[in-house]
């Protein structure tokens, strides 16, 4: 056999004893596929495209781009509010019951967003959407995730979060929908999507491996030794997680990156369409090419994340953020947006799963859901204030480059948190 060919066949058995390490797919693989796809739905129809309905409302109602914004600002700061409740909900009742709460919620809030005539219907529609969506998504779905995997848990998160790119590659079905069938109809249509696609994979997620299942599907060893693999009853209480230095660097710096996240979210689209004169359907374009270089950045942060420095990596990332927003703001010419795309697309990709890992190996799973909501609670004041800079901004200068600008300043503050956030010293008691 040829040296390469070694490589490869020696690769695949890696892979295969990761997924089957016992000769069948460990079931922590499952949740996190399940936990993909229903990140999937709420990215396509709502979070990845925003920015189209962004453009679509605007051209219907004639609001003002901090009005829109407002309503996904609102979502945001919902969330922050909300994020500590659930995540003590999930860790006390476990994830399905609360994801099955959620959903329904999701699927109300569209049917009734198809009926929207006023901006106060609009923001309350979009409220319920964004409940229900926060409900059954990520902060829900990553404590499962955190609880059945130790060794790969970088691996499995990457996988479980790979919804959200995929569903961003997926916006240009949302922009066709909107173009032909109308956005009433889509939004009507989306809601009955949520609940037929979601309901089953519901019934796939599990809070934490059962006694005789194992974490990482790893069953070789003494019952001293497993209980040692086994972390998923192990870690720092929400008040002793407060305490440390680390918490607040790394909810900090997951705050400085969301700056940036939430403003491409919302103005990418407004900014290639007005800005660089970009067609619907180019612009749509831009988001699928970036969310596809967002998938290989989430899977190679996967990988290097089970085996490198988590905090470097985000720091690193945080950077490359910061580059990549300057880019756009400026960009001059179609080179210029095709490395913003490659910088941004691949850093986002590659700190996703790592920010949530790097939480998890610091304190634990035994109240990760708990921990998790409080610091995304911090995290959410950057998802909330990213919009409403880049929309005043450029509302009053009639362009974007000023408020990316100084969002892309802010992402460079979050890569010095990142670097400083040192695993905690002190001892859960």
């Amino acid at each position: 056999m040829s040296e390469p060919a070694g490589r490869i066949l020696g690769a695949w058995r890696q892979i295969d004893a990761t997924i089957r390490p016992t000769g069948r797919v460990f079931y922590g693989w499952w949740i996190a596929a399940a936990a993909s796809g229903i990140q999937m739905l709420s990215a396509l129809l709502w979070m990845q495209s925003y920015g189209v309905w962004f453009v679509v409302l605007q051209d219907e109602f004639n609001w003002s781009k901090a009005i829109v914004s407002g309503a996904f600002v609102m979502t945001q700061i919902q969330f922050g509010l909300l994020a500590p409740v659930q995540g003590w909900l999930v860790d006390r009742f476990g994830p399905r019951a609360i994801m099955r709460i959620g959903l329904v919620i999701f699927a109300a809030g569209f049917m009734l967003f198809s009926q929207v005539e006023t901006i106060l219907a609009f923001y309350l529609t979009f409220a319920l959407i964004a409940l229900g969506s926060n409900l059954a998504g990520f902060p829900t779905v990553m404590v499962s995730i955190v609880n059945w995997f130790n060794r790969h848990r970088s691996k499995a998160i990457a996988v479980g979060q790979l919804g959200h790119p995929l569903g961003g590659i997926s916006v240009p079905i949302i922009v066709f929908a909107l173009q032909v069938f109308g956005w009433r109809e889509t939004a009507l249509v989306s809601g009955v999507l949520v609940l037929l696609l979601g309901h089953p994979l519901t019934q796939l997620m599990r809070h934490r491996p059962a006694p005789h299942e194992f974490v990482d599907g790893i069953a070789e060893g003494t019952p001293a030794e497993r209980a040692l693999r086994d972390t998923s009853r192990q870690g720092y209480s929400i008040r002793q997680a407060m305490r440390t230095r680390a918490f607040w660097l790394i909810s900090i710096g997951h705050a400085c990156s969301l700056l940036v996240v939430s403003a491409v979210m919302v103005h990418l689209v407004p900014h290639l369409t007005e800005g660089l004169g970009y067609s619907l359907t180019m612009a749509g374009g831009v988001v699928a090419f970036m969310t596809a270089c967002h998938i290989g950045g989430q899977l190679i942060g996967g990988y290097f994340g089970d085996r490198l420095n988590k905090r470097l990596i985000c720091a690193g990332c945080l950077v490359v953020h910061a580059v990549g927003l300057l880019l756009i703001a400026y960009a001059a010419n179609v080179v210029m947006v095709i490395a913003f795309v490659l910088l941004y697309g691949t850093g986002m990709g590659i700190r996703g799963p790592l920010a949530v890992a790097l939480r998890a190996d610091y304190f634990g799973p035994k109240a990760f859901g708990t921990i998790l909501g409080v610091s995304m609670s911090i995290a959410m004041i950057g998802m909330s204030t990213g919009p409403l800079v880049a929309a005043f901004t450029a509302d009053a200068f009639g362009s974007y480059e000023i408020g990316f600008s100084v969002l892309a300043a802010g992402a460079a503050v979050g890569a010095v948190c990142f670097f400083a956030a040192k695993p905690p010293t002190e001892q859960p008691g």
